[in-house]
């Protein structure tokens, strides 16, 4: 299992690289002052040796100021080298992190309603903010300055071993400690990093979906129920945190006491070598420094470590989302930029969840132009009707017609943009009444949301918001009330012109003055258009050319609305309208 675990840490961390691969000037380019930065930073450390022994000993003033120019020079190439690979690192990491989220957005924009259904909102914020966050992690903070310390490691020790030896090996009889306590220390911290990301994880779901649902939370009086599952979640995240504070405040310490132990064994083995004349001053120099520049690197490499492997874990899960096929197949080809408009329903079965068939054996034909009201009890399938005309799910038998042709073989997007929709749940984005209108297409005209507008009746009470059309509705429409939010959504969807109309309950929130404004307009849409009205006021839809009765996913009438009113008593569409009557009464 642990074999299986490396193997699949390796392929993810192969799978990062190749994200930089677009970008592969700024990630060579990085690796390449990396590698400078090893050869570089033990230099300094091997001057001030000359400096001392060749100088300062031998009390060379002139050779002195000479040491100085070439340190001060060596210093502000390093400097020079540094600032660069952290900005070319860093950059880096930026750059994949942009083009990594772009196409993440763009793939969960392409999947179908059925993933949503089932994947809470804050689990993909999670993956498109803060995963992807540590994966530019990777770039600037974890493999490449984990590269560039170990040649730095390798490159001080070197220069240790070809200085003095002997002196080198005393000194470095201490590394086994402080690489065995690293290896702790990345295990103990990787698992703690791990149990953090998903507790972030759970946070944001949680949070996402209470402040949306705030309103109810508080008409019920929940706070303080909902406060105590908050607070259990947060200490959970504040545990998991506190350990790898508990392992930092450890590990860090340790380290210090080892290096200390190293000096020490340096000074008690130099000095004798320094009075034996086995090695100089600057010699005894050097290596207290190099010792700092041989440890530095090893405190904060199992930091990086683990900064990789969170970006590696991170990975896992982006690129689980990434590799999640719940797309919609969008094989079709034909395109036509206008439609006739006729609908055709064969044998249709549909199912959300497996063979729980919420649509059996749906036909019924809808001739251009025609009005189709949809009436039946919650949860009889009406609206699962429209999810499928607009291939937001997919269905498990017969076929769906539009002009004669199966919807599959249209293309997705051409398909969609038929069909104008106004749903009972009405989503608004923070931004202007326009924006929302237009959802910032630059084809649709101002003069056009205004006429659109003043069709259904819409266009004075926007006129009476403070900036009018430029009036910022914020977030899911909070500053508007649920019958104006309504209605933008029907201009929204009439400024498309559409060929097929679809209204989805759209006047069940609107006041009794706001509805009968939309039944004018809705007369008027109409006309021309194929359309779809889904209602549970019957007295909206007394104008369709045809009403057709759901129960339990299964078509009971179809005709007239004035046939329907023949068939008496027993008639299905007969017991509604009484119901609808008496229940107005």
């Amino acid at each position: 299992m642990q074999t299986k675990k490396k193997t699949g840490d390796w392929i993810t961390l192969r799978r990062v690289l190749a994200l930089a691969v677009p970008f592969k000037y700024l990630f060579i380019s990085s690796f390449a002052l990396g590698m400078l930065i090893a050869v570089i930073t033990p230099l300094r450390p091997y001057l001030i040796q000359i400096t001392v022994d060749e100088n300062i000993i031998e009390q060379k003033g002139w050779g002195l100021g000479v040491m100085a120019v070439i340190l001060l020079v060596a210093l502000f190439l390093e400097f020079l080298v540094k600032y660069l690979f952290g900005l070319f690192s860093t950059r880096l990491g930026q750059t994949v992190m942009l083009d990594l989220r772009t196409r993440l957005f763009n793939h969960v924009q392409t999947m179908r309603l059925r993933f949503f259904d089932k994947t809470p909102v804050g689990i993909i914020t999670t993956r498109t903010i803060n995963d992807i966050e540590a994966i530019n992690n990777i770039f600037s903070e974890g493999l490449i300055t984990i590269v560039a310390d170990l040649l730095t490691l390798i490159f001080v020790i070197a220069f240790m071993l070809y200085i003095n030896w002997k002196l080198a090996l005393v000194c470095l009889t201490t590394f086994p400690i402080v690489l065995l306590a690293t290896y702790i220390f990345k295990e103990k911290v990787r698992h703690s990093f791990n149990d953090v990301r998903e507790k972030v994880a759970q946070l944001n779901a949680f949070v996402q979906e209470h402040i949306s649902g705030m309103r109810m939370v508080q008409i019920f009086n929940a706070q303080d129920r909902e406060a105590e599952k908050f607070n259990k979640l947060n200490h959970e995240h504040y545990v998991a945190n506190d350990k790898s504070v508990l392992y930092y405040s450890i590990f860090f310490p340790v380290v210090e006491v080892i290096l200390a132990l190293a000096i020490s064994l340096l000074i008690w083995y130099a000095s004798e070598q320094v009075m034996n004349r086995f090695a100089t001053v600057g010699v005894f120099t050097s290596f207290i420094l190099y010792l700092n520049l041989a440890f530095r690197p090893l405190r904060m490499l199992a930091d990086k470590f683990n900064t990789l492997q969170m970006g590696i874990i991170a990975s896992e899960r982006v690129f689980r989302l990434l590799d999640t096929d719940e797309k919609i197949e969008d094989t079709g080809t034909y395109a036509p930029k206008k439609i006739v408009g006729n609908i055709s329903f064969k044998h249709v079965w549909f199912a959300y969840d497996k063979e729980a068939y919420v649509l059996k054996d749906i036909s019924f034909e809808l001739e251009a132009g025609e009005t189709l009201a949809i009436v039946g009890a919650t949860g009889s399938g009406k609206s699962s009707v429209i999810n499928v005309l607009n291939r937001f799910y997919e269905i498990q038998k017969g076929e769906i017609l539009l002009d004669g042709i199966d919807t599959k073989s249209y293309q997705l997007g051409r398909l969609r943009s038929y069909i104008g929709t106004v749903l009972q749940d009405v989503f608004l984005f923070s931004g202007s009444v326009m924006d929302n209108i237009t959802l910032k297409n630059a084809l649709i005209s101002e003069e056009q949301v205004i006429a659109a507008s003043k069709l259904v009746g819409a266009h004075d009470f926007i006129m009476q918001l403070p900036q009018g059309y430029q009036y910022n509705v914020m977030e899911r429409g909070g500053t508007l009330s649920v019958g104006q939010r309504q209605l933008i959504a029907f201009i929204r969807a009439l400024v498309y012109d559409p060929q097929i109309l679809i209204l989805d309950e759209a006047t069940s929130s609107v006041d009794t003055e706001s509805e009968l404004l939309i039944q004018e307009a809705i007369q008027k849409l109409v006309k021309g258009r194929t359309s779809i009205i889904i209602a549970h006021r019957l007295s909206t839809i007394q104008h369709a050319d045809k009403i057709m009765v759901l129960e339990k996913g299964e078509v009971k009438e179809i005709d007239t609305p004035a046939e329907l009113m023949k068939r008496g008593e027993e008639g299905y569409y007969k017991k509604l309208y009484e119901l609808s009557r008496t229940a107005n009464l």
